[in-house]
């Protein structure tokens, strides 16, 4: 994929932002982020207006550690392109790690009336709820989640955990119970489990 995607480097400046952007995902995803960079820096100076280059260079930025220019990449990429969803949840999750809580509610709020399915995005919006300390409100968006991906044993012993903390012991040995069904070597739903079954 590399080599063929360096044969058009050479081209107009719109196929080689194309390739560009391509060859720094495949950097990005090879963990090689001085490549990542480079390409990215390329895609970018050959086409300022490509969505899918700003966010390529918001993604090596934000793994380089400074999430206000990933930030800004991230938000000049949906200013050309208000429907690049990887723009979108990267600028959510940016504004998650710079506890910009309820920016980032708003961009995944935002993924969500366009990717009503998507099970990284009620994933987050349930994680966000959490951080806020709304367990009603985390419960209802992991339900969801749990109507997309109803095997998850993660899901299960989180919304578990959630009953727990509410008090509600049969919901929780409800979830937690599925979940140990799903996947039986979860040390956390095995103690929890015993104890239930202890009390």
């Amino acid at each position: 994929a590399l080599e063929t995607l360096k044969m058009f480097e050479k081209k107009d400046s719109r196929v080689k932002s194309a390739a560009a952007t391509n060859l720094s995902f495949l950097y990005y995803l090879e963990n090689e982020l001085a490549q990542a960079t480079n390409y990215a820096d390329l895609a970018v100076n050959s086409d300022r207006y490509n969505p899918a280059a700003l966010t390529n260079k918001g993604n090596t930025v934000f793994a380089n550690g400074d999430y206000e220019k990933a930030a800004e990449f991230y938000k000049e990429a949906l200013r050309n392109d208000s429907s690049c969803t990887e723009a979108l949840y990267n600028l959510g999750l940016t504004n998650k790690k710079l506890n910009r809580i309820d920016e980032a509610l708003d961009c995944f709020l935002k993924l969500h009336a366009i990717l009503r399915n998507s099970a990284q995005v009620l994933h987050q919006i349930a994680n966000i709820y959490e951080i806020m300390e709304d367990p009603d409100a985390a419960m209802e968006w992991l339900l969801q989640l749990i109507s997309v991906v109803p095997t998850d044993p993660h899901v299960l012993s989180k919304l578990g955990k959630l009953h727990d903390h509410e008090g509600d012991k049969s919901q929780a040995f409800h979830y937690y119970y599925e979940s140990y069904r799903y996947f039986p070597s979860n040390i956390e739903v095995i103690e929890w489990l015993g104890a239930y079954y202890i009390d």
